[in-house]
Parts: C-alpha cells; structure tokens; sequence
C-alpha cells in the first residue's frame, strides 16, 4: 500500500482572509486535520465549510499522537497538520511529527501561507537581508540573561516571540544588554487592533509603560549589532568564554567559533581559554 502524504498546512494569524486557496483545498481533500487545539480550528473549518474530521497534536500530546498519526499516513491517508494560527512547527507543535514521518519515508509538503516572523519582519523597517529567529526566549531571568547575551554580537536582525505579559521584561533586558538599538514590536496583527511600534527600544518600552495592561500575542524586532563594533574587550571575551565552558566544548573548536563571531585573533581566543581552564582548575 502507498503511505499517505502528510501536508504542514499554514493558517491565518487572526484574519480569515488570509487563508490561501490551496490550504483550504487540502484541508477539504485531507482524511484527517491533526489540530493544536481542535476548539480553536473549528472556527476556521466552520468559515469555510471544512468538513474533514480532526483530532488533537499539541505539545502535550505530541509524542504520544505522532505514533498514531504515522500509522494513518502508513496506511494510505493524507493528513493535514494545523496550529492555532501561523506556520505550524515555527515554535509551534509539530517538528516531532515531521521528523518521525521523515525518518519513516512518509512524503512532507509544506502548503505556505502565514508567519508571524515573515509578515512583522517585511513591515519592521529593520534590514531583512539576514535575519536570526530567537523564538521564545528563556522565562528565568538568569537563563534569559545568559541567551541574550550570546546574541548580542550578531549583526542579524533579531525576531523574539513574547507574551505580552512578558513583553516588558524581554525589552528592559535587551536594553541593558544590547543597548538601545533600533527595534520594531508588532501586536495582534492581521487583527483588530493590530499595532507597530518602531523606534529605539527604549522608545518602545516608554510607550508600554504608559499603558494598564499589554494585550496579544507579541513579535520583538531588534537590528543587529553594528559590524563594525561587533569586537570584545579582554574581559568580555573572559565572560563568554567562562559561559561556553559550562557545555564543555572542544577548546579548538570555541577558539575558531569566537574568533569567527567576534572578529578576535584565533591564538587569542585559544591563550585566553587555557589560561581560564588553569585557572579554574
């Protein structure tokens, strides 16, 4: 028997209008739609006539659920997978699902459409020619201390997914370890009250700390750091070493990293790592 085809199917960000023809033909053509939350996607379904049976596949579930959706697509169907809005995998369920079918010969389509990472970016007014997606960053502040400043020397644009519960933390961090770069932050959008905030990050934090309460679902833009200040003094590069040490890489391989990433001299990299690694031991 021939496996069936699973389809990654992108739907809209808030706008129904924004779905495209061929998803919604997929979707009606599919056996099964696997649905982050199948509540949420029935409004979806219902606005375009969709009839096609759902069952759940998010990140609780996920694990579990691939195996039985593998065993569908070996037996002949064509399964579409959807999340509540967006490109399903982009920090969204769905890469185990993708993998497994991978690994098992099952043909993976992707039906392009919404991302909320694409359509902020094109509208953000920040350079787009290379661009770095963060997704979520870490909650404990520690931990978010720690992955912000490994991205401080890239010169890409960066894109941050936050709640915007959150929003307010993640700016006031980047302001203290970045600097007060050039930044964009997009709310709600294809939606309502979809908004753009653009100026310096500190700009941006000011005018939500007018505000009682930030609302929806928000994507951070943040430029990228100059190239041509994008060095380390001798004790900025101690304090990146001293991190990257914690995963315990190969010293030759972190020397050739960092010289690359921060425009220092490969023997010095590799001086300052076995004068650190004497010194801790």
């Amino acid at each position: 028997m021939k496996p069936g085809t699973l389809y990654i199917v992108a739907t809209p960000l808030g706008n129904l209008e924004d779905m495209t023809f061929r998803a919604i033909r997929i979707l009606k053509e599919a056996d099964l739609i696997a649905a982050e939350d199948t509540r949420h996607s029935k409004k979806l379904l219902d606005h375009y006539g969709i009839r096609t049976s759902m069952i759940s596949c998010h990140e609780h579930n996920e694990e579990r659920r691939s195996g039985q959706i593998l065993s569908h697509l070996q037996e002949g169907k064509n399964i579409a997978l959807i999340t509540d809005a967006g490109t399903p995998c982009i920090s969204d369920p769905g890469y185990r699902l993708v993998r497994l079918a991978a690994e098992n010969d099952i043909f993976v389509i992707p039906v392009p459409g919404c991302s909320a990472s694409i359509a902020g970016l094109s509208v953000s007014g920040l350079p787009t020619d290379s661009f770095l997606f963060c997704g979520f960053p870490p909650r404990k502040q520690a931990r978010m201390n720690q992955a912000l400043n490994r991205l401080k020397p890239q010169t890409a644009t960066l894109v941050f997914y936050e709640s915007p519960k959150r929003i307010k933390t993640l700016l006031k961090r980047a302001v203290d370890l970045f600097g007060n770069r050039n930044a964009c932050l997009t709310r709600e959008m294809t939606k309502r009250h979809e908004e753009y905030l653009r100026g310096s990050l500190s700009e941006i934090l000011l005018c939500l700390e007018t505000r009682d309460q930030v609302k929806g679902e928000c994507v951070l833009f943040i430029q990228g750091q100059d190239p041509d200040q994008n060095s380390l003094s001798p004790d900025e590069l101690e304090a990146v070493i001293l991190d990257r040490l914690k995963e315990n890489p190969k010293t030759s391989d972190l020397a050739k990293e960092l010289a690359a990433t921060f425009n220092v001299s490969k023997k010095t990299v590799y001086d300052t790592i076995l004068s650190l690694k004497n010194t801790a031991s």
